[in-house]
């Protein structure tokens, strides 16, 4: 397994931007894909952003792209989120999560990522 820890949450007015980092420990971290999630308060655990194992390929959702975007280190083991133009409705608790297979293919898919955070709070104040 390996350990995840993110920082950098806070509280941001609407229209500005925050960033998440992500920082690995344990097995391998440049050999494995990973992913950005958030939730809601009384909503299911959503996707945000993913990244392949060399950084090549990025997906995101339809709600953030174009104002977030996921980058990886591969030699500090540290993944960020830059989140950008930020709304109130990305009002969340933020997880990072890693596809600890072996140069896998990136998904979107909760079930495909088997490490996870402890989460990270960013409110956005309207």
């Amino acid at each position: 397994q390996v350990q995840l820890v993110e920082s950098g949450g806070g509280l941001v007015q609407a229209g500005g931007s925050l960033r998440l980092s992500c920082a690995a420990s344990g097995r391998t971290f440049s050999s494995f894909a990973m992913g950005w999630f958030r939730q809601a308060p009384v909503k299911d655990r959503d996707f945000v952003a993913a990244i392949s194992w060399s950084g090549v390929s990025t997906y995101y959702s339809d709600s953030v792209k174009g104002r977030f975007t996921i980058s990886r280190d591969n030699a500090k083991k540290t993944v960020y989120l830059q989140m950008n133009s930020l709304k109130p409705e990305d009002t969340a608790v933020y997880y990072c999560a890693a596809d600890i297979r072996p140069y896998g293919v990136v998904s979107r898919l909760q079930r495909e990522y088997s490490s996870w955070g402890q989460g990270t709070q960013v409110t956005v104040s309207s």
